[in-house]
């Protein structure tokens, strides 16, 4: 398992433990080489059908169908067992077809793909800027305006305030440090994983610590509703959350607890404000800590805060922002709802045509040639790619 081994073009590269968390199990080599004895490499009988089983143990393995091979506490396949499965072999002349379609549709597909990708990340931005725009110059735009005396900041609606984070909060702190021994049952010992789309929730498999601790711990500290969490260690530094009503529960130490002060501080205000571009950048420039990213309390205690002067106003900046951002929410989803049922498409498309249960020699051989592509074994007549598109279209509309 830890020396090296040799790999050459066209050998077949899996991984054959831990096959449920991989995710991807088998893949063609383009190169010649040295791998990790981790990994088996296999040399198929034929160079010419390398192709058509890399494709085959692909839709295998997007489907999960190689779990009846695996067993053990690492889900591993043992080599023996894996050759003596029994894998279809096309004739040649349908195998070429085979790997010959599935690239065209899935060069297609992943066009559409990326193009949806494209368009999603120019309406992100979009939001970007309406929530700095929303959280700096408010819902007048014609407002007199002034220098925020903070260079990322740049200038605010000259009624409005500068505050560090730590006057606008009467809590600036970050969640247990020595957590207690986590038990099967009792109260849930949360961090940033339960940060989802903007609230703190329960997952599946959270941990648990006793009740006795939990009391003991709340002796310095409790989260509450309306609670502003950040996370301030980690890849996910300055992902942020609103707590609600979601029963009594203790935080990990890698997030910060922000309570604003009813009276100068709405919670979603803030809580907009923490997610907005120049301050996530903000934060992300400064980090403090080498092994991963992180800031120091203080730090984020002292990060400068526009603030409204009511509260009626704040939040009628947020009613505002939530309007605006709807339709381009709803864009977002659409778009990646369709990326999901286009990639759904692609996995039941692969899985059937390699089982044969979807027959493409014919539209295979439609296909126009294209340079470094290797020739059919039989020709056929050259028709139309427009024709199989449409073909395609169809398939997909239906999904």
């Amino acid at each position: 398992m830890g020396t090296s081994q040799e790999v050459r073009n066209g050998d077949l590269v899996f991984c054959l433990f831990d096959v449920p968390e991989t995710p991807r199990t088998v893949g063609l080599s383009r190169h010649e080489g040295m791998i990790t004895g981790a990994y088996t490499v296999f040399e198929p009988v034929g160079r010419g059908n390398c192709e058509y089983f890399e494709l085959f143990y692909r839709a295998m393995d997007d489907r999960k169908l190689l779990s009846p091979l695996y067993s053990g506490l690492r889900k591993t396949i043992p080599a023996e067992r894996f050759l003596g499965t029994r894998t279809p072999q096309p004739p040649p002349g349908e195998q070429w077809a085979i790997v010959r379609f599935l690239d065209w549709a899935n060069g297609r597909l992943e066009r559409a793909i990326l193009a949806k990708r494209k368009v999603i990340a120019l309406l992100n931005e979009q939001k970007q800027a309406i929530i700095h725009r929303a959280v700096t110059r408010g819902l007048g735009p014609s407002a007199p305006l002034k220098s925020s005396g903070v260079p990322w900041l740049g200038d605010i609606p000259q009624h409005w305030e500068v505050m560090p984070i730590k006057r606008t909060c009467s809590l600036v702190r970050d969640g247990t440090h020595l957590p207690p021994a986590r038990t099967r049952t009792g109260i849930p010992l949360l961090s940033v994983r339960n940060m989802v789309d903007g609230r703190l929730v329960r997952r599946p498999d959270d941990s648990f610590i006793s009740k006795a601790d939990f009391e003991k711990l709340n002796t310095s500290f409790v989260v509450r509703p309306n609670d502003v969490l950040m996370a301030i260690v980690g890849a996910t530094l300055g992902k942020v959350a609103l707590v609600h009503d979601i029963g009594p529960f203790q935080i990990q130490r890698s997030v910060s607890i922000l309570r604003p002060r009813p009276e100068l501080m709405s919670h979603d205000f803030l809580a907009t404000f923490l997610r907005s571009p120049r301050l996530q950048q903000h934060l992300w420039q400064s980090v403090a800590f080498s092994a991963q990213p992180g800031i120091y309390l203080g730090f984020l205690a002292n990060i400068p805060v526009p603030v409204p002067p009511t509260i009626d106003e704040q939040v009628s900046i947020n009613v505002g922002l939530q309007l605006e951002l709807s339709p381009i929410s709803a864009a977002i989803s659409r778009l990646e709802r369709e990326i999901q049922l286009l990639s759904e498409y692609r996995t039941r498309l692969f899985a059937d045509v390699v089982t044969g249960e979807v027959d493409v020699r014919e539209a295979a051989a439609k296909l126009p040639a294209e340079p470094g592509v290797i020739p059919a074994p039989s020709e056929a007549p050259d028709l139309a790619e427009e024709d199989l598109e449409e073909t395609l279209d169809t398939e997909i509309a239906h999904e």
